[in-house]
């Protein structure tokens, strides 16, 4: 075995599920060796019909504790890895690096009582594999997802998300969950119209979960579009929000892999 090859396992494509033109989700096997903290992203190597590896980074959606692995992806046209993936079939081999990575995990706080995850189109993946473990709902008293999307259809793992607090080992904290839906184009019924940055500027978010953004309380991370992340952390840098380091304790934490 070569040097490379031993950075990664080859697994099984289990499935891929189209959920509009430019989104879809897709399934692994999982080596039983392969570790990863909820929140972390997985390096994924697909091979070129020239031999050559293409790899992209994506977060993981499914739990620490599921036997498979579980991925939401952009449609990228003309894209060099979703193209190769789009050729695939079940059945088929990709590469899964053995060491999981990424810092929007939860042991970037130390404190805080209420967990805020900001999320744009496929960055609500690493959150939703958070919220299916069982640490986050011990260590905040209340946890608000929004998940921003442009239009409603794109609003994926709407199952999953009202299902949450109705499994067994998290009902008894249902009533620390929030979900907020955002939709920047056409209203929707039942969600939110607009930007994350104007709806946190106007108080509409603060007034949808029935709780404020404060640097005492609030801890937020964020995931998604690099430009929605650096304007958010503009503006709670304005309420003295700040970045949470290893060695400097702070409010924000945020994947941004792009």
């Amino acid at each position: 075995m070569t040097a490379s090859a031993e950075k990664f396992t080859r697994q099984t494509l289990l499935d891929v599920t189209p959920l509009t033109p430019s989104l879809f989700t897709f399934r692994t096997t999982r080596d039983p060796g392969f570790r990863f903290t909820a929140g972390q992203f997985a390096r994924l190597g697909v091979t070129k019909p020239d031999g050559t590896t293409v790899w992209r980074a994506y977060s993981v959606v499914s739990s620490p504790f599921d036997e498979f692995l579980e991925f939401f992806s952009i449609v990228v046209p003309n894209g060099e890895f979703t193209s190769e993936l789009s050729r695939l079939r079940q059945g088929d081999t990709l590469m899964v690096e053995k060491q999981a990575v990424g810092y929007l995990t939860l042991d970037r706080f130390t404190d805080g009582r209420d967990l805020w995850m900001l999320s744009t189109g496929t960055g609500v993946a690493p959150f939703l594999s958070i919220l299916q473990d069982f640490e986050v709902w011990e260590k905040f008293e209340r946890i608000i997802l929004v998940y921003s999307v442009r239009e409603s259809r794109e609003l994926a793992y709407q199952q999953l998300i009202a299902e949450l607090t109705r499994r067994e080992y998290l009902a008894e904290y249902a009533h620390k969950f929030t979900f907020i839906a955002t939709v920047t184009r056409k209203p929707h019924p039942g969600a939110l119209n607009g930007r994350i940055t104007t709806l946190i500027e106007n108080g509409e978010l603060e007034k949808a979960a029935g709780v404020e953004l404060t640097p005492e309380h609030s801890r937020v991370m964020i995931c998604g579009n690099p430009q929605m992340i650096e304007d958010t952390r503009a503006i709670l840098k304005t309420r003295d929000m700040r970045l949470a380091l290893t060695r400097k304790p702070g409010q924000i934490a945020v994947e941004n892999y792009w």
